[in-house]
């Protein structure tokens, strides 16, 4: 699947992020100095920031403006590529996107796979997000696990989508923050050797218009703006506080032996109290960097107001006064493992007989599902 040099047509378009170049407006989308137009690769200032000094500048895309692109798939006749982020399958989720794509086959790709355990069995974990698929309605015609980062199973990604797209245009579809960009880089830097084309960042919304990229038989590979979800974490704490719970490298498997009415901070942005059923293990998946603080239910009410932004941190200090409300919700555990997830911050694993109850910001999902290790 060779990739040439990232063009557009006579309108300029930016060959990071794809938003329309303008040179009026410093505010507003697209902007780049009148200078800058001379370069061979013409690059939108936010872009420009977010790439040489890591700084973000926001741009807002509704949602309409994304349902809007989601409509456009249907028309096309192409393949699609689903990216999701393996760490955080729900939170990462297209609603609806079989209802969307028509008749054009879906590949799902989850992303991130060496922020796993090594242990993570590769062939179940690829039949269990098989399972999930069809259970949330969608039908893919298969299912692949790469890291985009490490740059694990791309080329044999690249291999499968060139023999499935049977001569037709391929439509990169995903969530904020799944690591869409960056998979398309890494296809870049394969098949044409050019690096880090298309801007990534952890902040959701890097991708603001259609990116099109010219294949070699006169079709295109084309990055769509990531869709945000707004149930996941990330919405809801500062920039700061997202590196935090981001997780770089392989998470580490946290265990603990939890007594009845005994509670587990997972910083300050989620809790997790065990009610009843005797003296178990509870494994926390979660990035390495988030703190885990342990104590007596009767005590965590009071934990939670003296030391939120402090002890329990993140959120930090600068936006607990705008931090939603923990909201409660209580499972029993009814079948052999099971996770308890928290959309965007990671997972617990609990087996049978557990009764729990989770909290999360008011906003943020929360939910059980088949145990993913």
């Amino acid at each position: 699947m060779g990739g040439r040099n990232v063009n557009h047509s006579s309108e300029l378009h930016c060959i990071g992020c794809g938003a329309a170049i303008q040179t009026a407006e410093p505010g507003k989308l697209g902007y780049t100095p009148r200078s800058a137009l001379e370069k061979e690769e013409i690059i939108c200032q936010r872009c420009f920031r977010l790439r040489h000094y890591n700084e973000v500048q926001d741009v807002s895309l509704n949602d309409d403006d994304f349902l809007q692109i989601l409509h456009e798939l249907g028309r096309t006749d192409s393949l699609i590529v689903n990216i999701i982020d393996i760490f955080d399958v729900n939170g990462s989720w297209l609603p609806g996107l079989q209802r969307f794509v028509g008749n054009n086959p879906v590949i799902l790709i989850g992303n991130k796979v060496d922020l796993l355990p090594k242990s993570t069995n590769k062939g179940k974990l690829a039949s269990w997000l098989k399972k999930e698929a069809k259970e949330m309605g969608l039908n893919p015609i298969d299912v692949l696990l790469v890291s985009s980062e490490k740059g694990f199973q791309v080329r044999e990604a690249i291999e499968r989508i060139e023999q499935l797209r049977n001569g037709k245009d391929v439509y990169v579809v995903g969530c904020t923050n799944v690591g869409k960009s960056t998979f398309i880089n890494r296809i870049i830097q394969e098949t044409a050797g050019q690096e880090n084309v298309i801007t990534t960042s952890p902040i959701p919304g890097t991708t603001l218009d259609m990116i099109k990229i010219p294949l070699d038989d006169g079709k295109h590979l084309v990055d769509t703006p990531g869709i945000i979800n707004d149930h996941q974490m990330a919405h809801f704490i500062s920039k700061e506080d997202l590196k935090t719970i981001t997780p770089k490298k392989e998470i580490k498997a946290r265990v603990y032996q939890l007594n009845e009415q005994q509670t587990l901070f997972f910083g300050g942005l989620a809790r997790l109290d065990y009610l009843k059923g005797g003296r178990r293990p509870i494994v926390c998946y979660l990035a390495n960097s988030i703190d885990i603080h342990r104590t007596k239910l009767e005590k965590a009410d009071h934990l939670h107001k003296v030391h939120a932004g402090g002890m329990l941190q993140p959120p930090g200090k600068e936006t607990l006064d705008n931090f939603p409300e923990l909201i409660r919700h209580e499972y029993k555990i009814k079948e052999e493992k099971m996770d308890i997830v928290f959309s965007g911050l990671g997972w617990v694993t609990v087996n049978e007989g557990a009764f729990v109850a989770a909290y999360a910001p008011k906003g943020v999902g929360v939910m059980l599902r088949k145990a993913l290790i």
